[in-house]
């Protein structure tokens, strides 16, 4: 599903900083993925290079999603072969109803496949079923774009979004970030709803309680912006109880 080789990544406006020195992961149809690290590892810009945010410089190495070089499309072309990214901080969109975003971001999706737009009744169908399955007020779909919204709506309103766009492989960025237990646990239930065989996920996290909800196949350590070791599950516990200096002084 996600293939990447050897990727370094700098800065595009600071060539003296390298933040990605040589990251390889392979990641298969169905799997759930996660990084740890500590804070500088290069997890953020993993995720930003990624998706092609702008501000950032390959300099080396590769990175493909089903074979196909996603480092030579733009981002808009990026989402419309299967790769979505939740932020870490959802931006608020003023001005812009969440219906209004949600049906142009999946129709202009469908239109650079190939496929056939969603009629209006259609989509308002899709969306209010897929609404109640990840328990999302409907009164949400009816105000602008994360405006007001808590840091939970603002998470769920992301899943609902990776939800109606059905991508093949979704990258969240700490998506735990600034959300207490229950708001967690809602947007972890709504994760947990979308895997499937099909759909690959890649979760990117400081602390090991949003894997207790989100249980991962492969736990990844990203430190100075490369893996430094993989394991199962009980990584990200080591993790918890130890820190991560014996790691990194294993590493050096």
């Amino acid at each position: 599903m996600l293939e990447i080789n050897n990727l370094h990544a700098e800065l595009e406006d600071d060539s003296e900083v390298m933040i990605l020195k040589g990251l390889t992961l392979s990641i298969k149809p169905g799997e759930v993925h996660a990084i740890m690290g500590p804070n500088g590892s290069g997890k953020s810009t993993l995720s930003y290079v990624l998706s092609g945010k702008d501000g950032y410089k390959v300099t080396d190495g590769s990175a493909t999603l089903e074979g196909a070089d996603l480092l030579d499309m733009e981002p808009e072309e990026r989402a419309a072969a299967g790769l979505f990214l939740a932020f870490q901080y959802p931006v608020e969109i003023p001005g812009v109803g969440n219906m209004t975003f949600l049906r142009t971001a999946v129709n202009a999706q469908r239109k650079a496949r190939g496929e056939e737009e969603l009629s209006a009744g259609d989509f308002l169908k899709e969306v209010r079923a897929k609404a109640k399955e990840l328990q999302i007020d409907a009164e949400m779909l009816k105000r602008p774009v994360n405006v007001g919204f808590s840091g939970g709506e603002k998470k769920r309103n992301e899943i609902l979004q990776m939800a109606m766009l059905a991508p093949k492989m979704c990258v969240l960025d700490e998506t735990d970030s600034g959300l207490d237990v229950d708001a967690m646990k809602l947007v972890a239930d709504g994760v947990n709803a979308l895997r499937s065989d099909g759909r690959s996920f890649l979760v990117i996290t400081h602390y090991q309680r949003l894997l207790d909800h989100i249980k991962p196949d492969f736990v990844h350590i990203l430190a100075d912006g490369k893996i430094i070791k993989s394991g199962g599950p009980e990584l990200a516990l080591e993790v918890e109880n130890n820190g991560y200096a014996d790691l990194l002084a294993g590493a050096a």
